[in-house]
């Protein structure tokens, strides 16, 4: 398998497991005023990042692991 173990050594800076709950709650209010705007007919439709803060969900972003390509490589 040549899948069988993580590539690029990328992880999200995070003590949480998932931003699935921070996404499905900001894509909910997206969704209801881009409905509240269409059912008012403004021509103008709100965008995600108006909407929802990014800097305010789980994660922290992603950063590249040196320790883990490094161990991957000595593992061989």
């Amino acid at each position: 398998m040549s899948r069988s173990f993580r590539h690029t050594p990328v992880f999200g800076v995070t003590t949480a497991r998932s931003e699935r709950e921070d996404k499905r709650v900001a894509n909910r209010r997206l969704r209801h005023r881009v409905r509240s705007a269409i059912e008012r007919g403004d021509e103008a439709l709100p965008l995600l990042r108006e909407i929802s803060n990014v800097w305010a969900m789980a994660k922290d972003g992603k950063r590249y692991s040196v320790a883990a390509a490094m161990e991957r490589h000595l593992r061989r």
